[in-house]
């Protein structure tokens, strides 16, 4: 029987990043993953896999639309689909594969098979049976549908059937509008999909700043999607040669169907432990079937953690790296923290949509009083020389204090550059620290100097 300081099973961005971690602070450390690669969902059906197929469908369209007005002419490019999946799964490959090294650099064992817990100290992997002092789980999440939906990953297909399909959909209807739903179906809508969203709530993606929300939309409807809020989704039916979508909208109570080569169901996703056995450990769940964890991610059984989708917060990777790299910290002696209050999201769409910290639609809830330094990208010089100039920088910040509280991009490179702003929040900045941080000129990142600039005396370019 072997033994470890820690076993983490899973090796999405959570474990993998906790076990290299755990390794590199001196910890003897193994990690459990089933799949015949590493990267978990994330790198292998998930964040990587899209974004190759958003860059991929980005620069058809900029060479369908913007290319001549450079000077840069010549016949139009034609998709070839086999090719550009056999791109995507060449990132996949690199990425994979890079992980698997850095397990042999810092000697990280890597127990091929799905895991067991029988026992508090104890993890089971096929035949074998390996002891740890510490286990963690982060096991990652996988789709969840509706009633009504069943995925068939032919006609009705999660994420993961919507990266992999055998030929481009003339048409496509996306049920929800959440990131996963609207980053692939402007991949679609970019390769000639008819692309139909249906949204339940009245708004597309849930939670974001509405005022960034409506923008983003208006952008979308302009690249040809077709957003249907208020639309209950009753059933997905799968026909002979097509699938058949029917919903109610809320309004008025009507019904409607709508026809469509592929249904792709981005509904959200859900924690992903079945077989572990944490009903027999008796691990304490949430309302919402995630893994219930205390401050220092402990379970309710001693010496077992769990991090990432498997428990509460928003359902992303850095999200887990960042717990992967806490929970480390805490089992070699020291004090793992993440601030929950500046994680950013980003939506890869074109453009992107960027967000981190309180919302208005927030601040005005709590009541708290607020100001708003907003920036259009109209009047960014780089923006300008990219096509690219749709959308605006917004950053809110304490009446009194002058604290950023949040901030919000909708605009080129906004995953980017959200990242300065994360840096100022995490130090307590106010608006007008960012105001006076010299910021290179010509970049698309002045735009965000000059909405900090809005939070004072003006913004100099509008």
């Amino acid at each position: 029987m072997a033994s470890y300081d820690v076993i983490i099973i899973g090796a999405g961005p959570g474990g993998y990043v906790c076990a290299i971690r755990c390794a590199q602070l001196g910890l003897k450390t193994a990690c459990v993953e089933g799949r015949e690669t590493l990267g978990g969902t994330c790198l292998n059906v998930g964040c990587i896999p899209s974004k190759a197929l958003l860059h991929a469908s980005h620069q058809l369209h900029e060479s369908q639309h913007n290319f001549e007005k450079m000077g840069l002419k010549g016949a139009p490019p034609k998709v070839d689909w086999q090719q550009m999946l056999a791109y995507k799964d060449e990132v996949i490959a690199q990425n994979t594969k890079g992980i698997e090294f850095l397990f042999k650099k810092n000697k990280v064992d890597w127990i091929k098979g799905w895991a067991t817990i029988p026992e508090p100290g104890l993890v089971t992997v096929g035949d074998e049976t390996h002891k740890a002092k510490n286990i963690v789980i982060a096991t990652g999440s996988e789709p969840a549908t509706i009633p009504g939906v069943e995925i068939d990953e032919k006609l009705i297909v999660s994420s993961t059937g919507a990266l992999s399909l055998p030929k481009i959909p003339k048409k496509l209807v996306v049920i929800g509008a959440g990131v996963i739903g609207l980053e692939l179906g402007s991949v679609y809508a970019r390769l000639g999909a008819q692309v139909t969203v249906l949204e339940y709530l009245d708004q597309i993606t849930p939670g974001l700043d509405s005022e960034i929300a409506r923008s983003f939309r208006s952008l979308l409807k302009k690249q040809g999607l077709e957003i249907i809020t208020g639309a209950a989704v009753q059933s997905a039916e799968a026909l002979r040669t097509k699938a058949r979508v029917t919903y109610r909208l809320r309004k008025d109570d009507s019904e409607h169907q709508v026809d469509a080569d592929t249904v792709l169901v981005a509904t959200g996703r859900k924690p992903f432990t079945q077989g572990l056995g944490l009903d027999a450990l008796g691990v304490a769940l949430t309302q919402h079937g995630q893994i219930a964890t205390d401050p220092h991610y402990r379970t309710s059984v001693p010496g077992l953690y769990a991090i990432g989708d498997a428990i509460e917060g928003p359902m992303l990777a850095h999200k887990a790296e960042d717990e992967g790299m806490a929970v480390a910290e805490i089992l070699a002696g020291q004090k793992g923290h993440v601030n929950y209050a500046v994680i950013p999201g980003v939506i890869y769409t074109a453009p992107e949509v960027a967000a981190v910290g309180a919302t208005e639609d927030s601040l005005k809830e709590s009541g708290r009083a607020y100001k708003v330094g907003k920036f259009s990208f109209m009047g960014n010089g780089r923006a300008k020389a990219m096509f690219a100039a749709d959308g605006f920088v917004k950053i809110l910040a304490d009446a009194q204090t002058d604290r950023i509280l949040g901030a919000h991009i909708l605009g080129p490179n906004a995953g980017e550059l959200i990242h300065e702003i994360c840096v100022a929040m995490e130090f307590g900045a106010s608006a007008e620290d960012l105001a006076r941080t010299c910021h290179a000129h010509p970049t698309c990142s002045e735009a965000v100097r000059e909405a900090a600039l809005a939070c004072g005396d003006g913004a100099i370019h509008s």
